[in-house]
């Protein structure tokens, strides 16, 4: 593997902390959500976090792909629901839907667009058989 980026950032205070990266700048209050017991309000979470980060992965593996393809997606856009789950066995796992939505695009051909690009987005290959994901094809 030949590295190409590496981002780095600090939590402290966990799911009620702060987090920050000096390069490039980023400064962010964590918020448990009122969900999960916590006050909720101004802030993120850690599952927000990482939905926003598989969607952007995932709509730039959608275009590669639409583009090798040379089928234009000029108006997709991902939406991706991570859920927190409590496990049979006591502990936590996650669990995503990815909804893509392709407008101009038939069902059938947004699936396989969705597939292909399910099997370039670093995040899916990262989470494949640790997490279930599911593809939508948003209307």
């Amino acid at each position: 593997m030949k590295p190409m980026y590496t981002a780095v950032v600090t939590v402290s205070g966990g799911r009620d902390g702060k987090a920050h990266a000096d390069e490039p700048a980023l400064a962010l209050t964590l918020v448990t959500p009122k969900a999960l017991g916590g006050p909720g309000g101004a802030g993120t979470n850690p599952e927000q976090l990482f939905a926003a980060g598989y969607a952007a992965c995932f709509e730039s593996a959608l275009r590669l792909v639409a583009r090798m393809k040379k089928t234009p997606v000029d108006e997709a856009t991902v939406t991706a629901h991570v859920t927190l789950n409590k496990t049979d066995a006591g502990g936590y796992a996650l669990s995503v839907e990815l909804h893509g939505r392709l407008p101009g695009k038939s069902a059938d051909e947004a699936r396989a667009l969705l597939e292909a690009a399910h099997q370039v987005c670093p995040y899916s290959n990262a989470t494949r058989g640790n997490i279930d994901v599911k593809l939508v094809v948003a209307e």
